[in-house]
């Protein structure tokens, strides 16, 4: 089951998404640190009403935020549509104990049919240059790579920002 984050929930994503950057970490992918993602990152997701979490038998599995604000860092970015009816997706985790088993997958089709619902014109996002089972991903979903940014303190490497047209 997909449902709203609560910040009573940040606890148990705190750890699932520590336990993720141990797990990618452990394959030489270093997206994710002591820096990223942290508390107060959900805390105002869960605030913002952006959080949604993943549930199996009654734990949190997985988790995804679908945003409505643009961070400063997508500016240089030469997107495929008009900055203004954009959702963006942030914080994509599953715990690696539930991966493999399509739960990104169902968290991706929930942000996708939530942004056609509610007519948003793209779908934006970016990930790891390091990570390239995450470019597969997005890649066969349809999603079209534009350009990198950096995130000083979670790598040096770039990440490659992507973006999917709902039309």
């Amino acid at each position: 089951m997909i449902r709203k984050g609560r910040l009573s929930d940040i606890e148990s994503i705190i750890k699932m998404t520590k336990s993720c950057a141990r797990h990618m970490i452990s394959k030489g992918i270093f997206q994710w640190n002591e820096y990223y993602p942290n508390k107060d990152a959900f805390i105002t997701d869960v605030n913002r009403g952006e959080l949604y979490v993943l549930e199996i038998d009654n734990a949190i599995a997985g988790t995804i935020v679908i945003s409505t604000i643009m961070d400063d860092e997508y500016i240089p970015i030469n997107w495929l549509t008009e900055t203004k009816n954009n959702i963006y997706i942030h914080r994509l985790a599953v715990d690696p104990k539930h991966q493999g088993k399509g739960y990104a997958q169902q968290l991706m089709d929930f942000a996708e049919g939530f942004a056609i619902e509610n007519n948003y014109t793209s779908i934006r996002l970016d990930t790891f240059s390091g990570n390239k089972r995450n470019q597969k991903f997005y890649e066969l979903r349809g999603y079209k790579r534009l350009g990198d940014i950096f995130f000083p303190k979670q790598s040096e490497s770039p990440f490659h920002c992507y973006e999917l047209i709902l039309t």
